[in-house]
């Protein structure tokens, strides 16, 4: 029987938590629906026991939550442009498909649900760095989906004494981040077009900065919100991020340094729902659990860029089929 239980088992980050709790020997479960996820991502992950099934349905909710312990709800359409084409879309499977985990969850006895929040929540305020106090102003459809499942979160922990933690991302980067689709995170596509020698492209004069988390800092994070003490985290809202930012422009020029690319950016307009700058305060998440970035920018990206060369060397060296 499944201890933990990962939603989005075959996407970036769940891909990569479930990788570590195999890791250290623990039992675990998987489920997607492969919405956003990929069948190939679970390479490596046999000894998980894994479902396929779309958490907007309640009997799957169910199915997967039985015997579980903790959670980490790692499921969700994860893109602000893609919920600027299709609110709704967006809508069903974050929120509908939170609340039906929550329900579940509660109703299977589990003790800890510890969810992937999104930075997006505190919208596009001036104020730097970002804490968790500051009042919520979210832009896109995607942030206000992300901000509708805290609120649940916290209400099932104060309503019905389920643990909850919400930790919110901030752009978060690393291997197994999708680079092929329109709604992949931007260090993901600019790594795939550098590696290949193609133009990337940045909306807006790349004076914009972000907190770009390597997803090592996010597992670590998500693994001491499930250790962590129920009087110190239970109900809390953290922030998961180095405390650091840097502009894209910066970034594509370190992109230049390790991936060899030799031309220019192209600029487009900026795209509607992004935010100016992100920069996240990691005190409180410090203060309750002990939470320390475990790999700088620099490092990561180092990481990443090998992780997508080696991906392409390995799909360059697959023989082709002939008819």
């Amino acid at each position: 029987m499944a201890k933990y239980l990962v939603t989005g088992a075959a996407g970036f980050i769940g891909r990569s938590i479930a990788a570590a709790l195999l890791a250290r020997g623990e039992t675990v479960r998987g489920v997607d629906s492969f919405i956003t996820g990929k069948r190939e991502n679970l390479a490596g992950l046999e000894g998980m026991e894994f479902v396929e099934g779309d958490l907007a349905n309640p009997v799957v909710c169910g199915t997967v939550c039985d015997g579980v312990e903790v959670i980490f709800h790692e499921a969700a359409l994860a893109s602000v442009p893609r919920s600027v084409a299709d609110p709704i879309g967006t809508n069903v499977n974050c929120v509908d498909a939170t609340l039906n985990l929550l329900v579940a969850a509660r109703s299977a006895g589990v003790r800890r649900v510890i969810y992937a929040g999104s930075s997006s929540a505190y919208g596009d305020t001036p104020t730097l760095p970002k804490h968790e106090q500051m009042t919520p102003s979210p832009i896109s459809p995607y942030a206000v989906a992300k901000l509708a499942g805290e609120h649940y979160m916290r209400s099932f922990w104060r309503v019905y004494g389920l643990e909850t933690v919400v930790l919110r991302y901030f752009n978060v980067f690393g291997p197994y981040q999708d680079p092929n689709s329109h709604y992949s995170g931007v260090l993901a596509v600019f790594c795939r077009k550098m590696l290949a020698g193609e133009q990337p492209t940045i909306y807006g004069d790349g004076e914009q900065s972000r907190d770009f988390t390597f997803i090592e800092n996010v597992v670590h994070a998500n693994l001491l919100a499930a250790a962590a003490p129920r009087e110190k985290v239970a109900g809390q809202v953290m922030n998961a991020a180095t405390g650091s930012r840097i502009t894209l422009n910066d970034t594509f020029r370190t992109l230049c340094g390790v991936t060899g690319y030799r031309g220019e950016p192209a600029y487009a307009a900026p795209r509607a729902g992004d935010i100016r700058d992100s920069l996240a305060d990691i005190g409180l998440a410090r203060d309750l659990m002990g939470y320390t970035p475990q790999v700088n920018f620099e490092e990561g990206l180092r990481r990443t860029v090998a992780w997508y060369r080696q991906v392409e060397e390995r799909q360059s060296a697959t023989p082709t089929s002939v008819m």
